[in-house]
């Protein structure tokens, strides 16, 4: 549930930035205003959907937001997927309420959250476009949005075939792909698993992920040659800067999984929109591509089903994690 809970703190973020702005008229009628983040992936068995309301009121809004009638509509919404392709007609998925029983305390109320929820197993083609329905069942009210799905696409380095990767040697490496048709923001993932074994012989699976520099495309039609450099010995460097040294633990090199993940291009403006400034100027644009509403409707696409590339490092490069300059105090054995 935890990485539910990730996927909506951005959105909360919005929620209570937007309920805390001072430019309003606090005698004004008030306006319902929807505020709504979700995601597909074909890749996801369930689609969560975040949908708040934003508010105003006489009291703090950090009061305010402890209190679940100020940012939740409850049962109130009527909340629909629909999904059409030319020649066929259109069916919808339909979502239900479910409540996050252990959210962690902070701005807003917790620990019990509402979302909406849908079974979408096998259900999200790409060659489908998709349609948010959201309907106030009090106040008639409706709110839409539309997205396609960010399609899968070939990764060539490293090839299938590879079963290790190599580290030790000098030189530039390469991940390179072929970009998917709809998708546009690409970050690449290497994640090294490992296992650290304590003085009673209790054994703990760990991981460190190393994060490349995302990429965008040039266009959404897909195919293009993209492709990152590296360097082996960064490898280490990344273990070095993230994995304490502790002489009362073994270590063991696992497997390492390269990991594409994939933002439409939605998604990649919104995030681009929201970044930290870098300029002297701090009001930022705000972006939404929800009709009669604000916050985010769009889709991301990682290859871990589809397309998983998990490899071995090389025996050279078992020798370098246990005897080089980086990682020879670090216990791997």
């Amino acid at each position: 549930m935890s990485k539910i809970l990730r996927y909506f703190i951005l959105i909360s973020l919005v929620i209570f930035f937007f309920s805390c702005k001072t430019d309003f008229n606090p005698n004004a009628p008030y306006q319902d205003i929807t505020v709504v983040y979700g995601l597909l992936n074909q890749n996801d068995s369930i689609t969560y959907i975040k949908i708040n309301k934003a508010f105003l009121g006489n009291a703090s809004a950090y009061v305010m937001a402890q209190n679940p009638d100020s940012s939740s509509y409850g049962n109130n919404l009527d909340v629909k997927l629909v999904r059409s392709i030319p020649g066929l007609l259109p069916d919808t998925l339909q979502f239900d309420t479910t409540t996050i029983y252990n959210k962690d305390p902070g701005i807003f109320y917790a620990p019990n959250q509402v979302i909406y929820k849908c079974v979408t197993y096998h259900l999200l083609d790409p060659s489908y476009g998709f349609t948010l329905f959201i309907t106030n069942k009090k106040t008639g009210k409706v709110i839409t949005s539309s997205t396609q799905l960010v399609n899968t696409f070939q990764i060539t380095a490293p090839d299938a075939n590879l079963v290790y990767m190599d580290f030790s040697k000098s030189g530039k490496r390469t991940l390179a792909w072929k970009s998917a048709v709809d998708g546009r923001l690409y970050q690449p993932i290497i994640r090294f698993n490992y296992t650290e074994t304590n003085q009673s012989n209790i054994k703990v699976q760990k991981s460190i992920d190393w994060v490349f520099s995302s990429q965008k495309s040039a266009s959404l039609i897909g195919g293009e040659n993209m492709s990152t450099e590296y360097y082996g010995s960064e490898f280490y460097q990344v273990l070095q800067s993230n994995i304490p040294i502790n002489h009362n633990l073994i270590r063991k090199a696992g497997k390492l999984e390269v990991i594409f993940t994939v933002a439409a291009d939605e998604l990649s403006t919104y995030l681009d929109v929201n970044a930290p400034s870098t300029s002297i100027v701090q009001i930022s644009p705000q972006y939404t591509n929800i009709n009669n509403g604000i916050g985010i409707f769009s889709s991301r696409y990682d290859n871990h089903i589809n397309d998983p590339r998990i490899l071995d490092l090389n025996s050279s490069s078992l020798d370098t994690l246990k005897y080089g300059q980086y990682t020879n105090s670090l216990g791997f054995q």
